[in-house]
């Protein structure tokens, strides 16, 4: 095979994805990527839907909504300048959500699973650290 043949065997790669996706949707197939897991940055509108599966009683799932309102607006990527807190629930260190998974920067779901992790041991339950919240103005 000549060095140019191949070079334009190469340079159409856009051609062959556009022909491959021609014929998915002609048999009615649709294609999509599928973002990277450690790559996940999720909204504040994911993050709560994540919590809510996860907390699934209103009482405990609101307390903890109202913690980490007031922690991090619901921003995954929330860093307190001062102190170094990171994630929705501020953990300090941040590094200390490693023990949720390795994802802990950027995956709303490991960062919510190491924040109840941490009010049921510390506190004994989302409310019982909302209520430690409310009096201190910090958990």
């Amino acid at each position: 095979m000549s060095v140019s043949r191949f070079a334009r065997r190469i340079a159409s790669p856009k051609k062959a994805i556009t022909t491959v996706a021609m014929a998915a949707a002609t048999a009615g197939l649709v294609l999509t990527a599928a973002p990277a897991q450690a790559a996940t940055t999720n909204s504040s509108a994911q993050a709560k839907a994540i919590a809510h599966k996860m907390i699934p009683n209103a009482a405990q799932y609101n307390a903890f909504s109202r913690i980490v309102e007031h922690e991090s607006g619901w921003d995954v990527n929330a860093t307190n300048s001062s102190s170094g807190a990171y994630g929705l629930v501020q953990a300090l260190p941040g590094s200390k959500m490693a023990s949720a998974g390795s994802d802990w920067k950027t995956n709303a779901k490991t960062q919510i699973k190491w924040g109840l992790d941490y009010m049921n041991s510390r506190y004994g339950s989302p409310t019982a650290a909302w209520a430690f919240w409310q009096a201190n103005g910090w958990y």
